[in-house]
């Protein structure tokens, strides 16, 4: 052989022996207990050490006979790890299908009689020829069956999961293939042939990263490789110009051994030449930032980090208070995914179509958008992110899309990010340049389209949760309408009866006298109302109030009435906690009801006392009566009434404003023959916490 074949053998052998010593090292690092992995390791470091022997033996440093004896070995290894991973594919408890059984049994024949023969070189010592040759079809057959078992397990493995296995199955298999091609041919020519035992070196260096690749892919049979994106790139590119100048010092030997008188000057200028073009590549952006993608799609099964990418998004988002800071934080995040210094959210308001909800150090971008312009229905039907630099070259990629005017002039203007939720556009975000050159490509776009909809349903529940604190001030404003309009329409009824009675007795002094106390109570009321909704809460002065006051008001409230009711006051020490106004309320509307229930010979009776350490109010009357379903599922219903003008609050009023104070009601009737109401409060001195809770 050759000195310049035996150079090139060097080179390669090294090459090969420096590629799975780093898979070997990175594989330990990241080490995890599986008998897959012990296998994996073995079988790199076994073919370490064939290419580290490989190539001294090249350089002259060692006998070529101890060869074979490592290169078995390092097929056997192989091939232990193939049979290893078809019998994890297997169920639990499950046999290798026979053929495969054949083949384990016969790899073993195989690599433990070529072991044997190459540290027993006297079993055929008068017949080295013989010897050579059965060494070589051992060979050829022990790289058959790697070739036939990287084949079962591609097949053996789901197609869904072929992408983990492939490049294992494509590197080794490219591995088999080669030696069986060098040894089929040592076997018919009885002797290696010489060039391509020299390059075999490369084509082991060269499977190397797919090896790599399905360690990384596929945890099951090697533990993933844990290599940080900024140490692969710098390690790829010193790699590439260390084999890069390996090759062009190859062929400046060659150009100075072959090209006679002119060899020195060729090799000087093709060296300073291939140099020169090495530090072009080196600075060259496209090359690198090709680099950075091939390392990210070959390598990496992503490009982010999306774990940490994810986690300061979220805390960005839910950092600071809730409300309007949300849609400034909302366009913070998105922009720090991209290193943008800055941007602004536009959100939709209702017929003011999209407007400017707020922004983050960009003051000075402003602009409203329509809800009908082609610009936001291209948005909401196509949900793409808009790269504005990439629509003024390749308008072919956006059609016919044309930006707004206000977005057009605005400067630093980048990219436009819809806000997307249940396939509606709540709103979009215009961020500035980056300021770290990040380049807009798919996984960009992808990213940023799930940070989006993460932004657009905070966004969602924010507006949501205005929307509902707006509905609730509403709705107390109805509620606190409806009990006025209430006590309004009680106050007419009075009213309006004592009218009916003026036409008949206004002429009765006794009559005058009570027409004037119900116009003065009547008179007093409507401002107590007034007063409440001056103030907004009914609650605030809860405190104690003597129970036959009480009574007393809630039955000259009803003067107007025909029937006068039979008051029994309690004693005047009987004292609860309330809302004197409201409470008065509650009792005069049952009291009222009482009254117009029950006809002009019938009776109705109100009144108080201590039962059970609690005040007892009692309102008897031989009225009309209520059945039980009535009184289990509409009495108490809010705007259910069986009057015609009647609002259908007056019962539900009452139940809780005992309620709030800690007591209860009690309802016992019978149709055409009565009802009775009992009303519980805690008394005085029971009733702080109650009272407290009231107000």
């Amino acid at each position: 052989m050759s000195d310049t074949l035996l150079f090139l053998a060097a080179i390669g052998y090294g090459l090969a022996t420096l590629a799975y010593l780093g898979l070997s090292g990175l594989i330990v690092v990241s080490w995890r207990r599986r008998p897959q992995g012990r296998l994996l390791v073995l079988a790199t470091v076994l073919t370490t050490l064939w290419a580290a022997f490989s190539a001294l033996t090249a350089w002259g440093a060692f006998p070529p006979q101890p060869g074979l004896a490592i290169e078995v070995a390092r097929n056997g290894a192989w091939l232990a790890l193939l049979l290893h991973i078809l019998h994890l594919r297997l169920p639990d408890g499950t046999l290798l299908p026979a053929p495969v059984r054949l083949i384990r049994t016969v790899s073993g024949l195989l690599v433990g009689g070529l072991l044997v023969a190459s540290v027993y070189p006297f079993i055929a010592p008068t017949q080295p020829v013989l010897a050579r040759w059965a060494g070589n079809m051992g060979l050829v057959l022990l790289t058959v069956m790697g070739l036939v078992l990287t084949e079962q397990v591609y097949r053996s493995t789901p197609p869904k999961d072929r992408w983990a296995i492939k490049f294992l199955c494509l590197g080794l298999g490219g591995l088999f293939v080669y030696d069986f091609y060098l040894y089929a041919n040592a076997a018919l020519f009885n002797a290696l042939d010489a060039q391509v035992w020299a390059a075999r070196g490369y084509i082991a260096a060269l499977v190397t990263p797919l090896i790599a690749v399905s360690a990384a892919r596929n945890p099951e049979w090697a533990a993933p490789v844990g290599l940080s994106r900024s140490m692969a790139f710098h390690t790829a590119s010193l790699v590439a110009a260390g084999i890069y100048l390996l090759l062009m010092a190859s062929a400046g030997y060659y150009l100075r051994l072959f090209g006679g008188e002119w060899g020195d000057v060729v090799q000087t200028v093709f060296i300073f030449a291939t140099a020169m073009l090495l530090v072009l590549l080196m600075f060259s952006g496209t090359l690198r930032a090709r680099l950075r993608v091939f390392l990210s799609k070959h390598f990496f099964s992503y490009r982010y980090d999306y774990r940490e990418e994810w986690l300061n998004f979220t805390r960005t988002l839910t950092e600071g208070q809730p409300g309007e800071q949300l849609c400034e934080r909302a366009v913070e995040a998105l922009a720090r995914l991209l290193e943008s210094p800055g941007g602004a959210l536009w959100m939709h308001e209702g017929p003011a179509g999209y407007q400017r909800a707020s922004h983050w150090n960009w003051a000075d971008i402003q602009g409203s958008e329509p809800v009908d312009t082609p610009f936001v229905q291209w948005l909401a039907s196509k949900q793409w992110v808009v790269d504005l630099d990439e629509m003024k070259v390749r308008r072919d990629l956006y059609g016919d899309l044309s930006t707004p005017a206000w977005l057009e002039h605005a400067d630093n203007a980048w990219l436009v990010v819809p806000l997307m939720l249940h396939e509606e556009l709540l709103g979009f975000v215009v961020l500035k340049h980056s300021l770290g050159n990040v380049t807009f490509n798919w996984e960009v776009s992808d990213l940023l389209k799930v940070a989006a909809r993460q932004a657009a349903a905070h966004l969602a529940q924010m507006r949501a949760s205005n929307q509902l604190i707006v509905a609730r001030q509403f709705e107390s404003f109805n509620r606190t309408t409806t009990f006025v309009i209430h006590d309004l329409k009680n106050l007419i009824a009075q009213l309006s009866l004592l009218l009916a009675n003026a036409e008949k007795h206004q002429h009765k002094p006794e009559f005058q006298a009570d027409m004037l106390d119900t116009i003065a109570n009547a008179v007093a009321r409507m401002n107590k109302v007034l007063v409440q909704l001056r103030r907004g809460s009914e609650a605030a002065h809860v405190q104690p109030v003597v129970l036959a006051d009480i009574l007393n008001e809630a039955v000259v409230s009803k003067q107007a009435f025909k029937l006068r009711p039979i008051l029994e006051l309690p004693p005047a020490t009987l004292r609860v906690c309330a809302e004197r106004d409201r409470l008065i309320r509650a009792i005069g509307h049952i009291l009222q009801n009482a009254l117009e229930a029950t006809p002009p010979t019938g009776q109705v009776t109100l009144r108080g006392f201590e039962a059970s350490g609690q005040a007892i109010i009692e309102i008897i009357d031989t009225g009309i009566g209520m059945d039980d379903e009535f009184i289990r599922t509409r009495l108490f219903q809010p705007f259910d009434s069986t009057k015609g003008a009647g609002m259908g609050i007056g019962a539900y009023e009452c139940r809780e404003t005992l309620r709030a104070l800690g007591g209860n009601i009690e309802v016992s009737s019978t149709p055409d023959r009565g009802t009775r109401f009992r009303l519980s409060l805690p008394l005085a001195h029971h009733a702080s916490a109650g009272g407290e809770h009231a107000a």
